[in-house]
């Protein structure tokens, strides 16, 4: 992908949600709502301070992310649908099973 995003925006691909309830409910598509988890495709560099000075991101490509239902803006990049939006956007970084058990 020939796509990187500027200062502190991030490009979040969406997570899937499942389609069953933890009962075993089967959702139909016309229940469903957006996902707001992702993984992180790309990221800027980061913000500047007043004096230039910058500031890291706290995520990285492939880090699993939630975010507000509402956040991002919906683009396509080489047909595929994506989100960029503000690292202040995303809610917080999801670890995995493994990373939880070491923390």
């Amino acid at each position: 992908m020939a796509f990187k995003p500027l200062h502190d925006r991030v490009l979040v691909r969406r997570v899937e949600s499942d389609d069953k309830t933890k009962g075993g409910l089967i959702i139909p598509d016309s229940a469903k709502e957006k996902p707001a988890e992702g993984l992180v495709v790309a990221c800027g560099e980061g913000a500047r301070k007043d004096n230039g000075e910058l500031i890291a991101m706290a995520v990285k490509e492939g880090d699993k992310v939630l975010f507000g239902k509402w956040s991002g803006t919906e683009v396509q990049i080489d047909g595929e649908d994506l989100l960029i939006m503000k690292e202040s956007d995303i809610l917080g970084i999801i670890a995995d099973a493994a990373e939880a058990k070491a923390a």
